[in-house]
């Protein structure tokens, strides 16, 4: 296709609570200067105070139908996956162009998003996930994943915070002192990084947990108190310094390390990962039980399945006594600040697949090869495909 017959196409988000749009008008600038046509659907930056007016003058169309953005655009940008549209009476797969590329948070190994990627291909869409970004230097400013990580770390604590019964920082009152809430972060990854460093703003007790030296290093620099259990790098150290995935005799190990920590803390942060697979369990039932009433789990790791056993996906739910936060996109909750994170992500993302006017695919592009979802019809996303029980 000739640079001028890239279309690219930003929807409004339909994920309840979604106030970001997947492109800003710097971005949709360079997009045009690039030769491409930008068409934005009315509103779709309203949440995160990006006027229509600001789009136009940045050289985007504006469009109140969505169905014709999609029937005109063969790319689409979004922030998360495709959802039905109540307003069009159909399911955004439906609306897309066949051939068409999407580009998006995916989140393809969560079996949540299983039926959803296997429609996509049905439909003959590339799709590209920019969850799978690699941790390589010429992927630095392409990398959503870290980007919305340091939200989300942010707004995990600060959510929790605001749903907690006590005070989370030591109170001295007139009838006594109130001790410090106790902080739980398992996975001290990007979010972990900074849920530890928001909840010690806050004034609580914390402690970290990781099977990685350099993150246990990184926690502790922050001020929290370093618990769990050690093993060999080569096994809990993956690609771009990502955690390794665990076989289930390691996980039961460190399920029995960590339950006397999750069951000592008030408010539990889960936010350990397996870059491009489905987050391990490390919170179960019986912990939860083991908790004391009021206490909170916050699993930010639920766009990968959660790390805990109770959660739901994109839901607040109270089990024995402990509030388990399920809440899908807390990047979504911080909308001003994520969506230029996100948009930038992505056009530096894109940028690069246009070669001499052409949207170009290519596989054999270390970048592409890690984020590519689906094409041709064909799930090829290793992570997804290991979620399924296709590959190892």
């Amino acid at each position: 296709m000739s640079a001028e017959q890239v279309v690219l196409g930003i929807p409004k988000e339909l994920t309840p609570g979604e106030k970001r749009v997947a492109a800003i008008p710097s971005t949709c600038g360079r997009y045009v200067k690039m030769g491409m046509r930008v068409l934005v659907e009315t509103s779709a930056g309203e949440g995160a105070f990006f006027s229509d007016d600001d789009y136009r003058a940045a050289g985007a169309e504006i469009l109140a139908d969505v169905e014709s953005l999609f029937a005109q655009a063969n790319v689409i940008l979004k922030v998360k996956e495709l959802q039905p549209n109540s307003a069009g009476g159909k399911h955004e797969v439906d609306m897309m162009k066949e051939g068409a590329t999407l580009i998006c948070f995916i989140h393809p190994a969560s079996p949540h998003n299983h039926d959803l990627v296997r429609r996509i291909a049905a439909k003959g869409i590339t799709s590209l996930t920019m969850d799978s970004i690699p941790r390589i230097t010429r992927a630095q400013k392409m990398d959503a994943l870290t980007a919305m990580s340091t939200v989300a770390g942010y707004k995990a604590v600060v959510m929790a915070a605001d749903r907690f019964a006590r005070f989370i920082p030591m109170t001295m009152t007139a009838v006594g002192m109130i001790q410090p809430a106790k902080v739980l972060v398992i996975g001290a990854g990007i979010v972990g990084l900074q849920a530890i460093a928001t909840a010690k703003r806050l004034g609580g007790i914390v402690s970290a947990v990781d099977i990685r030296p350099d993150a246990r290093e990184q926690a502790a620099s922050l001020g929290a108190k370093i618990g769990g259990f050690e093993m060999p790098s080569e096994l809990s150290l993956g690609e771009g310094g990502y955690a390794r995935a665990l076989s289930e005799d390691w996980l039961a190990k460190e399920r029995e390390s960590i339950a006397p920590l999750v069951m000592d803390s008030d408010i539990v942060i889960g936010a350990a990962l397996v870059f491009g697979e489905t987050a391990p369990i490390l919170v179960t039932e019986d912990m939860v039980k083991g908790m004391r009433s009021g206490s909170i789990v916050s699993d930010v790791s639920v766009d990968q399945a959660g790390n805990c056993s109770l959660t739901q996906f994109n839901k607040e739910v109270w089990q024995h006594g402990v509030l388990i936060s399920g809440i899908a996109n807390l990047p979504g909750y911080v909308p001003t600040d994520a969506t230029m994170m996100y948009a930038n992500t992505v056009c530096n993302f894109l940028e690069p697949l246009i070669r001499n006017g052409e949207l170009v695919i290519d596989g054999s592009d270390e970048i592409v090869d890690s984020t590519l979802v689906t094409i041709g019809g064909e799930i090829v996303h290793h992570g997804t495909l290991k979620s399924m029980g296709k590959a190892t």
